[in-house]
């Protein structure tokens, strides 16, 4: 075993979102590697990706509890004597956000405070791993973005994910708190929430594609984007969870190599030899938060903590298609 995936073991982790997309990705990656107490938590917001049969197979070796940790109450019992904290929660959904930014500032940026004072508060020693996201660079003025680039995000999710970053920032700098920063970029695969198409464009093109539909693209489908798949996402929180190196620091993910919208639509009708792609015009909400051209540097975390991508692209698209046939009726519904 790799020796950072060896300071897991025997030791309390806690993991936000734990029901959600990466956070059940991330449990059942612990679980494999031996013996600690892993606890998850998740509010189970409605279309926030929460879902039960994400831990199939692993529900008797972790416990769950279901509450939202902006109740600093509860939180602040979960936490305590906890070695690791991987903070992993939130709402995604940039569209969500311009609907209803009040819901997204208590998701994705006042909550993650009163997990902060609790961690301040409880286990100040524990490694506190925060996943953001390359939304709050916003549109980016030169590729590939790397962790200088300014940030401008363009929506309230990109906003609030920023400020959050900056508290966990802030906690470092001020308390000390062992905080890392991972800003992720379109990770996808097994376990992600496919019912719809506002929580990242991957996974609602892969449910097209195994329903034999027409897969919508806007504009011209040139934009080019990073996919990340889940357990190279994973490897990249754990490694940033077990290294003195990474406190106090932000990394971005990024992917081999980017590709057009067009290009990955037509990789999966190959796949699943179903579907079709069409091409339409952008709706005005999303028109006005689209970044155009986006793919990430990831030298800084390669430098640092030996991370890059390692799944190709066609493996973890094939991987994830066969996963949600098999599993279908769990997440078409």
């Amino acid at each position: 075993m790799a020796e950072h995936l060896e300071s897991y073991i025997n030791h309390k982790i806690v993991i936000t979102g734990g029901l959600g997309f990466i956070g059940s990705n991330l449990a059942h990656r612990l679980i494999k590697m031996g013996d600690s107490q892993i606890i998850l938590v998740d509010a189970m917001v409605p279309d926030c990706g929460g879902n039960y049969f994400n831990i199939h197979g692993i529900e008797d070796r972790l416990k769950v509890h279901i509450f939202d940790i902006s109740d600093e109450d509860k939180t602040a019992e979960l936490v305590r004597g906890a070695h690791y904290v991987f903070n992993l929660a939130g709402q995604v959904s940039h569209v969500d956000s311009m609907r209803d930014p009040h819901q997204d500032l208590r998701l994705n940026c006042a909550s993650h405070i009163s997990l902060l004072e609790a961690c301040r508060k409880h286990c100040p020693e524990a490694r506190i791993i925060y996943t953001s996201t390359r939304q709050v660079y916003g549109k980016a003025q030169y590729l590939p973005v790397d962790e200088l680039h300014p940030l401008s995000p363009v929506d309230v999710n990109g906003i609030n994910k920023l400020a959050a970053e900056q508290y966990h920032l802030l906690y470092n700098r001020v308390y000390g708190l062992r905080t890392v920063t991972l800003r992720l970029t379109n990770t996808y695969g097994p376990r992600q929430l496919v019912r719809h198409n506002r929580q990242g464009f991957i996974g609602w093109f892969i449910k097209q594609a195994i329903d034999g539909q027409e897969i919508k693209i806007f504009g011209d489908g040139k934009q080019r984007r990073d996919l990340s798949f889940v357990d190279d996402t994973v490897e990249a929180i754990l490694l940033a969870g077990a290294s003195e190196e990474s406190e106090g620091q932000i990394f971005n993910l990024g992917a081999q190599e980017p590709i057009c919208l067009l290009d990955l639509a037509q990789m999966l009708v190959e796949i699943t030899g179903r579907g079709s792609v069409q091409l339409a015009p952008f709706p005005q909400e999303r028109r006005a938060i689209d970044i155009g051209d986006f793919y990430c540097d990831y030298g800084k975390i390669n430098r640092l903590l030996g991370w890059q991508p390692r799944t190709e692209l066609r493996d973890g698209l094939s991987r994830t298609i066969e996963y949600y046939r098999e599993y279908k009726e769990q997440y078409w519904s």
